[in-house]
């Protein structure tokens, strides 16, 4: 006789496994957990004999069991709101005469400099409520609007005591090579040099930073300045991802599979080139439709290139003030669908199995025997539903680790 420390029965599973079934299903099914993972699933008829006197059991009642959600690439502890120049926009004003009216970027690092630990610890802490309540378990957080070495510390310090007291587990990324900041105007190499020699062993050292990346970019750092970054990255075995290929093709995306990177962001202008290189390195590739949209973009990325490949395609919010401001990954599910004609089980692959390889974390992102026991229980009849409808949650329980999470005590 087994011992569990829950068992979950009449429920259908969407593994998100490739065990040969449209989403991994698994119909009339049960799942047991044991010290937080995941130790038996399949047909409910098979449930190996244990004590369920002594078992909590919970009757999903004809409901579907997903992995938790991943959302891989956000800017999530920031201050400030730029809906100022989202209403300028739209009364006929340029990026120039916005950046010169003191908006932009920049706008956003003084009010990230300005505020205190604490006001960013509300801020992000009210983000990841917000994500919790959508299915959310895991969630990557960049620094990147400091851009100084206090202000990034402290971005990243906030980072880290959430994901000490947050339900949601979160992935430090330091993203110093954001920007280059005022006081460096000009002088990108300098910058770079900052970064690189005083801001990342310094983070390194204090235990704040999980990956590294860079905006690799026309308008950020070339191709030879964020070499010297993942090469710096590299000596202190942290993994390494960029921004590419969003505005441009400059060869960023190639640069992360070089150094067998954990994702390639953004890529509107990735080439066929760039998609092999990828997958040769097992490097995934991250859209961002919340960004497509709010931008106006019309450059969609390589689809047919990645499937043609089979180079994974992870899904994210890129939750960030300026380019995306939406705090609501079902709307990405929704989004990649409609404008990126993303079917709905490669949506919710994007962001379960595909977007925890971006993260580089092998112990998430599917239902399976060994896994984190992190999953949601929802009340719908087919998992599509999750792609089709947003606003209204379908959500009925959320599990972190094996345990139930109060999603009302949450905030």
């Amino acid at each position: 006789m087994q011992v569990f420390d829950a068992i979950w029965i009449n429920v259908n599973l969407a593994t998100m496994t490739d065990n040969g079934q449209p989403y991994g299903a698994i119909s009339n099914a049960a799942l047991a957990v044991k010290e937080g993972r995941i130790a038996w699933l399949g047909p409910k008829a098979e449930l190996p004999e244990t004590d369920l006197l002594a078992t909590p059991l919970y009757d999903g009642k004809g409901q579907w069991l997903l992995p938790g959600l991943i959302d891989c690439h956000t800017h999530l502890v920031y201050a400030g709101s730029r809906a100022n120049e989202f209403e300028m926009r739209l009364n006929g004003a340029t990026y120039q005469q916005i950046a010169e009216a003191g908006g932009g970027i920049k706008s956003t690092v003084a009010a990230t400099r300005a505020a205190s630990h604490e006001e960013l610890f509300v801020l992000g802490k009210q983000r990841l409520n917000a994500l919790l309540s959508q299915g959310v378990t895991s969630v990557e957080i960049k620094s990147g609007y400091g851009l100084d070495l206090a202000t990034e510390q402290k971005i990243l310090e906030v980072a880290a005591e959430l994901h000490r007291t947050h339900p949601i587990d979160i992935q430090k990324t330091f993203l110093g090579a954001h920007a280059l900041p005022l006081e460096y105007a000009g002088r990108p190499d300098d910058y770079m040099q900052l970064v690189i020699n005083d801001m990342l062993p310094q983070l390194h050292q204090q235990g704040l930073v999980d990956a590294v990346d860079v905006f690799c970019e026309g308008i950020g750092f070339s191709v030879d300045q964020s070499r010297l970054l993942f090469e710096k990255a590299k000596a202190l075995g942290l993994p390494v991802k960029a921004h590419a290929e969003q505005l441009s093709h400059l060869g960023g995306a190639s640069l992360v599979a070089e150094f067998n990177g954990l994702s390639a962001d953004h890529i509107e202008y990735l080439q066929e080139q760039d998609v092999l290189a990828m997958k040769a390195a097992g490097t995934v590739a991250v859209v961002l439709p919340g960004a497509f949209y709010f931008l106006r973009e019309t450059k969609l990325p390589p689809f047919e290139l990645l499937r043609r490949h089979q180079v994974p395609m992870a899904i994210s919010t890129d939750l960030n003030p300026g380019t995306s401001p939406f705090c609501n990954l079902p709307l990405m599910l929704n989004m990649a669908c409609t404008l990126f004609r993303f079917t709905p089980e490669e949506a919710l692959a994007g962001v379960t199995r595909h977007a925890a390889a971006a993260l580089g974390l092998t112990d998430r992102g599917t239902l399976a025997v060994g896994q984190q026991a992190d999953f949601g229980l929802y009340h719908i009849s087919q998992p599509a539903e999750l792609c089709y409808q947003f606003g209204v949650s379908a959500l009925t329980q959320l599990v972190k680790a094996g345990r139930e999470v109060n999603l009302r005590a949450s905030g």
